[in-house]
Formats: structure tokens, sequence, C-alpha cells
């Protein structure tokens, strides 16, 4: 009895033997056909062929997401690009939006990517964030116009900016959020004093950002009228209806996005400002009032929730 365990533990060793010396170089090991299971290492999802085997591998964890941080104007559209190249890709983006003390810490620890509501703020978030962004990486995206939001049905009959200089509609204006001197530049640009010092007369509330102001206009129906940009009334339907601004005081701010050292590093980022930049993102960033050309017309609130 003690011969046959001896001989069958010296089996067992043979074939334990055989089995060691089957595994390839690459870290594929074998099994015999009759078995279905197979197992690599720490190799990325392919079709691997070993000894006329077909071996399948499994990625070994999830694309890391990306993390892209701005302002709230974009960050409608923002977010409906970043679901749709998910979508498409498989890659999830995280967007987090809203006034940049809020996430600023966040974004120095993971940021792959800025997003601006200006070139102000493009500049202003180079200078805060120093090294952290590829400063030559900035590019524009899109833009869209500044626009006179008033209350549902217009009841003031507001028709444009001169309306606003020549009544005495109470009017509310930010001052920051990529609309720093905004409303200044709106009436200065023929260059006479007279009409930014009645459009000033009629300033009932400055707001430091976009988000404070539709909290004001929300729950203060004394102001009659808000220059902002068309998108917060696409974004924020049945808030208010859209008059534009006449062609001689109209103006456009732009949509921008950065690298940061973190996101140069990896392909997806950059494919993402690509998809962007290309015709899925331009027709997205469109849903939601923005364009590339000024000669464009600019999407009105039924237009952009079609």
């Amino acid at each position: 009895m003690k011969r046959l365990f001896l001989m069958l533990g010296l089996a067992l060793t043979l074939f334990g033997r055989i089995m060691y010396a089957q595994a390839t170089d690459d870290g594929t090991v074998t099994v015999p056909s009759h078995h279905s299971v197979t197992q690599t290492a720490d190799k990325p999802e392919s079709l691997t062929r070993s000894r006329g085997l077909t071996l399948v591998s499994q990625p070994s964890h999830a694309a890391e997401p990306l993390h892209v941080y701005g302002p709230g104007g974009p960050a409608p559209a923002m977010k409906a690009a970043a679901a749709a190249f998910a979508k498409q890709t498989g890659v999830e983006v995280d967007v987090t939006a809203g006034p940049t003390p809020q996430w600023a810490e966040a974004a120095h620890g993971d940021a792959d990517l800025l997003y601006s509501g200006s070139e102000d703020m493009m500049s202003g978030f180079i200078a805060k964030f120093g090294d952290q962004l590829v400063a030559k990486s900035a590019e524009p995206l899109y833009l869209r116009p500044a626009v006179i939001l008033v209350r549902p049905g217009n009841p003031r009959h507001i028709r444009g900016i001169t309306d606003l200089l020549s009544s005495e509609a109470r009017v509310m204006v930010v001052d920051g959020s990529g609309q720093n001197g905004l409303w200044e530049d709106l009436v200065g640009r023929d260059g006479d004093i007279r009409q930014v010092k009645a459009l000033r007369r009629n300033i009932a509330a400055f707001t430091p950002n976009t988000a404070e102001a539709l909290k004001r206009w929300n729950s203060d129906p004394a102001i009659d009228a808000w220059i902002v940009y068309n998108i917060w009334a696409i974004a924020h339907p049945g808030v208010a209806d859209i008059v534009q601004i006449e062609p001689q005081y109209r103006l456009y701010r732009d949509c921008g996005v950065v690298l940061t050292q973190r996101g140069e590093a990896r392909d997806t980022v950059r494919q993402f400002v690509q998809f962007l930049e290309g015709p899925q993102g331009r027709a997205i960033f469109g849903q939601y009032g923005w364009t590339d050309r000024a000669g464009q017309a600019p999407a009105t609130t039924s237009d952009a929730m079609q």
C-alpha cells in the first residue's frame, strides 16, 4: 500500500511539471483542450493564440473617468456632450460645474480639463492654476450672444437696449463669472458716455455670478430686465423671454477649454476635446444656444428644447 501511494505521488509531481512547462513566456497559461477555463496575467482585452488554443483575456479594470471642471453657464451643453461621448466611447466624463471657488480645490487634485465662460475667465484660470495647466492648449470652442431677459410675456414691452436707456426699467447685471464689464461694453460701443450713464442709472442689482442672479430673478419680481447670455433662458425654460439686443450693441463671448498636465498625458482627454470641436459637439452646443459663427441666428428657448 505504501508503494502504491509513493507511485501516485510521483505521478502527480510529474503531471504538475508538465503543466508548468506549458506556460507561455507572456504569462498566458494554457490548459488541456477539454477544459473551458483560460487565464491570462495582466494583459489588455484581446484574443491571444497559444499552441493552437484561443485565449480571451478580460480588462483588469474600467477606464478612469475624465474629470472636467468649469462654470455653470456652459454646463448644460458640456454635460450633454459628455454623455454623448460616453455613450459613443464607453469613457465616462464627470463634469463639475459652478463658481470657481466651489470646485477649485478638487480640480487641483484630479482635473483633466477646464472649460471657461469667456476669454477673461480663461486668463483667470491660467493665472490661478499656474503650471497645473498647459496654457498653450487653451482653445476657444463656441460663442453665445448677450441678450435681454424679460418677464414672460414681456409686460414692459422691452424691445432692446434703447428701451433700457430711455425707460425706468429696473435692470439686473452680472459683474463677474465671464461677464465682467459686459453691460458697459454693450452700451459703450459707439463712444457715447450718455448711454453708459443712462443704463447705469437703471441698474437695480449687481450680482457676483449668474447663479446668484437667477436666484434674484426668481425671488424679486421688481426686476424687469436682466442682461445676460441667451443660454440661461434656454437652460431654464419658462423663467424668462429672450429679447435680442440690437446688432449695433450685440456682443458675444466664448466657451473654451484648456488641458491640465494630467489631461495632456491621457489620449481620452484629447479625444474628448476633438469630440467637442467636431460635428457632434457643435450640434449639441447649438441646441443650447451656442454658435461658431456670429452671423448664425442664435437658438431660442423653443429651438433648444425641440
